[in-house]
């Protein structure tokens, strides 16, 4: 569950990437174009760390038609905040599993060190020649995780127009998941209970549905300079909580509220598992235009995003690759903004969040996942490739991340810590 929250969706507008090729590694009829990757990822504080092998292959076939496949796994480790704010107090919790507990220090964020995961994600397109101007891409997915499972298909037309300076795309694909968390899933609002008593959870496993659809145009505007518009909308329907995650229940003095759930004498402690909105409508609106220079090659992309869950972010990239006599480099920039979730809140406060006699929770929705919150995100990074032949290239790339959470009106020692994180990625392309 982690790892889908993590690396997130394969966008469905990969149907319709604008994207330069690289002059090595093309492939001539019968022959398979390859490129192989590793990539390492680490979060500072011994938070989250990722190691991913992935590999692609595609092939041109003799009636025109195209293959593509890939193959990516992913392993995390490390410590993953659990959606409590540091207190000024010890805090103790429970594992997912309910088997153990855990505590956290007086002013430390509370993390959950025992995140383990593992994804293997399989995918698959067949791009079909329909005539001179028209192309027909189906594709299906496949990932699986300790606790996630997700199946997904697609479908993509292209058509050729003006002299084929113009493409018009549209794609529309479906995700089927289904979650089943290490202890299986939590009661929403329902408290969090001390190891050793039965634990506050509502099944075995639940499921969602994403569905997406895209319409898009790439236009040649002359000979060095493309540029691509897209529209997005996604509707995800069914589950949407993050099981592992949970909110802080203070008392008048802010600090956790110890006893406020003594009504279910369980032995509860002062936390309750989040709850979201069953659905969510999701749309972007995406440019991106490549400028290829006399030598050199600019590519500048800007996403703005908005949802009905309230939040709207704007993304801006920017990378610059400049040729060298036989090699190159491509420093990269990217700058993230988010505004929060509708119903992302620090905590709840007992008396007014949570009746003081019952323990019930009186609002409609909240978390405290700090991914919903106000933030902005800067990513810094270079990437120098070098040819290894007429057809190979080999290509290392190095980032920098730094998120920054909005905490106006936190109070002072409760706010959630900036995340710094580094990739590194090494990338081989050849023929086959």
């Amino acid at each position: 569950m982690q790892l889908k929250k993590i690396k997130g969706q394969i966008s469905l507008a990969a149907c319709a990437l604008l994207q330069v090729t690289s002059p090595t590694a093309q492939a001539e009829d019968n022959q398979w174009d390859v490129d192989s990757a590793v990539l390492f990822y680490s979060e500072g504080d011994g938070r989250v760390s990722a190691f991913e092998p992935a590999i692609y292959a595609g092939r041109d076939l003799e009636d025109g038609d195209r293959i593509d496949l890939r193959v990516v796994v992913d392993a995390l480790t490390g410590a993953s905040p659990n959606g409590a704010h540091a207190s000024s107090v010890a805090q103790t919790f429970t594992t997912p599993s309910g088997n153990s507990s855990y505590t956290t220090k007086a002013g430390e964020t509370p993390l959950d060190e025992t995140f383990r995961d593992t994804r293997v994600s399989l995918g698959a397109d067949w791009t079909m020649e329909m005539d001179r101007l028209s192309r027909l891409a189906l594709g299906a997915n496949f990932s699986k995780e300790y606790d996630y499972t997700s199946l997904g298909i697609s479908a993509s037309y292209a058509h050729d127009f003006n002299n084929r300076n113009t493409t018009l795309t549209t794609s529309l694909g479906f995700n089927s998941d289904s979650i089943s968390p290490e202890g299986s899933i939590p009661s929403e609002f329902m408290p969090m209970v001390n190891k050793g008593f039965a634990q506050n959870r509502e099944s075995d496993t639940e499921t969602k549905t994403i569905t997406d659809f895209l319409v898009g145009i790439t236009q040649i505007v002359d000979r060095k300079t493309i540029v691509q518009l897209n529209y997005s909308f996604g509707i995800t329907d069914g589950y949407q909580n993050d099981p592992f995650k949970i909110i802080t229940v203070v008392d008048a003095a802010g600090l956790p509220a110890t006893g406020a759930f003594d009504a279910f004498n369980t032995g509860d402690l002062p936390y309750v598992y989040e709850k979201r909105p069953d659905s969510r409508q999701r749309q972007n609106l995406y440019v991106k235009t490549v400028r290829h220079l006399e030598e050199d090659v600019i590519n500048f992309s800007y996403r703005y995003y908005w949802d009905d869950w309230d939040i709207n972010s704007h993304t801006f990239d920017l990378k610059y690759r400049y040729q060298m006599e036989s090699s190159y480099l491509q420093p990269h920039i990217r700058y993230y903004m988010q505004s929060a979730a509708e119903f992302h809140t620090h905590n709840l406060a007992l008396g007014t969040d949570v009746n003081q006699t019952t323990g019930k929770v009186q609002v409609d929705y909240a978390s405290n996942d700090y991914r919903l919150a106000e933030s902005e995100t800067l990513t810094l990074g270079l990437k120098y490739g070098i040819p290894m032949g007429d057809n190979s290239e080999l290509s290392m790339r190095a980032e920098i991340i730094s998120q920054a959470v909005t905490d106006d009106n936190v109070p002072a020692g409760e706010e959630i810590p900036d995340l710094d994180a580094v990739i590194l990625q090494v990338n081989y392309s050849f023929v086959w």
